[in-house]
């Protein structure tokens, strides 16, 4: 077995204890948001129906909500938890500030129960990190999108929380941070889906702790537990975690501790297909000498 496989189970009991308290200490998720919607500023597209993939508790909901007041926006996520406050969330913003439809669904992003050629857009904001078959993923976005339908997404990077990949490294035989794909492999799937155009960007965002048990609380807030298979099934010993103590002390620059995220940006367009002379449609397999 892939030690670092994502167990689903885990991170939808992980996201369902966070929910309540996420929004308060969401920050990083919430600052990508803003980023990916100010991108949507240079792109021409007024959707009829947009597809939030892993929507959490519905900020970027809201935000796409407001931007796109005529659409139906669809919240999908694998954790009811998020979902149900999401919906409290929504409920009153709705009335304040939109005219847009809001549906919610619970549901895997690798497994949409959506149907073909629904939606114009598709938005996933740091949630690719927790898919096991990314290729598989963006077909399913390939499938639901129209043609001339738009995915945008972020994800993590493989430099994210490379202070705690490096403080965890040979203390034990177990796995403690998730692994994370390459910008430029994503883009290779983004092609070898059907996908057109893709353009990835890709920069790095600092966050500083005073210590090391607020990094590990900050990411417990967000849901963001260590869910590889090769995770230790109890708790680390009181020597392993002191060593672990002391390693990240030596990235403690002017007072604080860095927590590194390389935030990766990405969007492609769904294409018309290409036909022959005869109208027949050609389909274009990618292929390895």
């Amino acid at each position: 077995m892939d030690e670092f496989l994502i167990d689903k189970k885990q991170v939808r009991r992980a996201f369902n204890r966070a929910a309540h308290n996420y929004d308060a200490v969401a920050v990083l998720q919430r600052e990508v948001c803003r980023r990916m919607l100010e991108r949507l500023d240079y792109i021409k597209l007024q959707p009829a129906r947009v597809l939030d993939a892993g929507s959490g508790t519905g900020w970027g909901t809201r935000q796409l909500a407001q931007r796109y007041p005529a659409a139906q926006v669809v919240a999908l996520d694998m954790a009811l938890g998020m979902l149900k406050v999401a919906c409290e969330q929504s409920g009153w913003w709705r009335k304040l500030f939109s005219s847009s439809q809001q549906s919610h669904v619970c549901a895997d992003v690798e497994a949409l129960p959506l149907a073909a050629n629904s939606v114009e857009m598709a938005w996933s904001n740091l949630t690719l990190q927790w898919c096991n078959d990314l290729p598989a993923t963006f077909r399913e976005f390939h499938r639901v999108l129209k043609t001339d339908g738009l995915l945008m997404f972020s994800t993590f990077g493989p430099d994210t929380l490379k202070e705690l990949r490096s403080v965890f490294y040979g203390v034990n035989g177990y796995s403690h941070v998730s692994r994370f794909t390459d910008m430029h492999d994503l883009g290779d799937m983004l092609a070898h889906s059907g996908f057109a155009e893709p353009v990835m960007e890709m920069e790095i965002i600092t966050l500083t702790y005073a210590d090391v048990k607020s990094v590990m609380q900050d990411l417990r807030g967000i849901g963001a537990h260590n869910a590889t298979a090769g995770r230790a099934q109890g708790m680390m010993g009181k020597a392993a975690w002191q060593q672990v103590l002391e390693r990240y002390e030596s990235f403690r620059r002017d007072g604080k501790l860095p927590a590194t995220f390389e935030i990766v940006y990405g969007h492609a367009w769904k294409p018309r297909p290409r036909v022959t002379a005869g109208g027949a449609q050609i389909i274009q397999t990618p292929f390895k000498l």
